[in-house]
């Protein structure tokens, strides 16, 4: 099943839909817990057994069996729950946490199904690019669809229950995947942040919570649900992230025209190390790529495209390019097999 997916890129990283050059990805999440059952961190492996298996009975009869794959994630070995956690298909709490928990992933990797993480379930969709209405309409016929054979905790005043406060009444968590190297370059970042802080949107690094931002990629989602609905939640993002693709434009636009050297001493550094380094690290990578596809996108890198560089963002990742090599490496080694997996995909540039 893993192996599998080696050959295609992820949904989110295809470099299609609207602002895609700016928005990596867009993503929705829905917190859901089935009644009769206690939250996990309180259920026992007989309740967790259960609830797995009932998702997974309801998810046969709701979808074609050959559309998806179910994993069992606690017998899975750790390099595949990585490349999973790589591919933004599972979270990293699944992945540490013990105890049965299983994920129902699309083969097409546009939705995903996680069993007890923090929630009996957490069900998400992703596209590339900022249309979140149209993610909504994917996820919420999702849910509906389970809603008919599945009884969910609710409350009638307070909404959907969670484990985590945060997540109680829609259960909803609304997010974008932003790429703003031209804003970092001119220091503007911190105050996007602030402003975001205004309006409850938190910002995250690559790998969601607790997770630090790498090579000039930022997440941005709703901090609570409790008193909004799912359209309020929804436009609170279309109303600012509009906003911070405007600040991007134009710091890239400024950088063109009042610091085009520095610019292309930028991009061009990061081409030359990225195709002659004999050892790099996966961080140092993602902060080169990020200059790399700013180059591209600002037409100063060419014979690449945009889809190309999210391809090697994702492939130079530990867990991918040890599955791409077939092979587990020491740290080292990695660091070795990815500059040379860079040179070979680079020579063109």
């Amino acid at each position: 099943m893993i192996d599998e997916m080696l050959s295609q890129l992820s949904q989110w990283l295809q470099g299609e839909g609207l602002e895609s050059e700016i928005v990596i990805s867009c993503r929705i999440r829905l917190a859901r817990n089935l009644s009769g059952y206690p939250f996990v961190t309180r259920a026992t492996e007989t309740d967790r057994r259960s609830i797995r298996d009932i998702v997974y009975r309801v998810a046969n009869e709701i979808f074609e069996q050959s559309s998806f794959y179910f994993v069992d994630i606690d017998t899975l070995p750790t390099l595949d729950r990585m490349y999973l956690l790589e591919r933004q298909l599972i979270s990293r709490e699944l992945v540490e946490s013990v105890g049965i928990r299983a994920a129902l992933i699309d083969k097409n990797e546009s939705f995903c199904i996680m069993i007890n993480e923090e929630d009996h379930l957490r069900i998400h969709a992703t596209t590339s690019g900022f249309e979140p209405m149209r993610i909504w309409q994917i996820l919420n016929e999702i849910d509906d669809k389970l809603s008919k054979s599945l009884s969910y905790s609710f409350h009638p005043k307070l909404g959907y229950l969670s484990a985590c406060p945060t997540n109680v009444g829609t259960g909803m968590r609304v997010s974008v995947m932003l790429h703003l190297p031209a804003l970092a370059v001119t220091k503007e970042i911190e105050k996007v942040f602030r402003s975001l802080k205004k309006v409850h949107l938190a910002v995250r690094g690559l790998y969601g919570e607790n997770s630090q931002p790498v090579g000039d990629l930022y997440q941005i989602s709703n901090q609570i649900t409790l008193g909004k609905t799912e359209p309020e939640l929804i436009k609170t993002l279309q109303n600012f992230v509009p906003q911070i693709l405007t600040f991007e434009k134009q710091s890239r636009d400024f950088l063109m025209r009042e610091q085009r050297e520095i610019l292309l001493d930028r991009c061009s550094r990061a081409v030359g190390l990225l195709k002659t380094a004999r050892t790099i690290g996966s961080v140092e990578t993602l902060h080169h790529l990020s200059s790399l596809r700013l180059g591209v996108h600002l037409g100063i890198i060419e014979n690449i495209t945009i889809d190309e560089v999210n391809r090697l963002f994702l492939n130079t990742q530990p867990a991918h390019l040890q599955k791409i090599l077939g092979e587990q490496l020491s740290q080292n080694n990695r660091d070795v097999e990815r500059a040379k997996y860079l040179r070979s995909n680079l020579g063109s540039i």
